[in-house]
């Protein structure tokens, strides 16, 4: 069994079971990245470059859903769109947890 330690904003949700809901907790990005982040970060270990901190509503989000141009050498508005569009259902966003990451917090540790 492989172990991993990854940091995560102290006010981030527990992450939650594996196909409920997404509740921004960040750990699925923050142990790798998925193909966009691979693309975005250029590597396929670690944290993903993408991962934003929410700090309003203290949860994670993707950065290429929210805002591509801050990734993306070009900025117009409607490739943003559709690079946002296309990044979305690339990650399946909004249906469930798919990391089967196991999770210990530093007072479990």
């Amino acid at each position: 069994m492989n172990h991993q330690i990854i940091h995560l904003h102290p006010l981030a949700p527990a992450k939650p079971a594996m196909g409920a809901a997404c509740n921004g907790c960040g750990v699925c990005c923050a142990a790798e990245p998925c193909p966009v982040g691979v693309l975005i970060s250029r590597k396929r270990r670690g944290r993903c470059a993408a991962l934003v901190w929410d700090e309003a509503q203290h949860r994670y989000w993707c950065g290429m859903l929210l805002e591509p141009a801050r990734y993306l050498p070009v900025n117009w508005p409607w490739l943003n769109r559709r690079i946002s569009r296309w990044a979305q259902r690339s990650i399946a966003a909004g249906l469930g947890c798919d990391s089967d990451s196991l999770v210990a917090t530093k007072l479990d540790a």
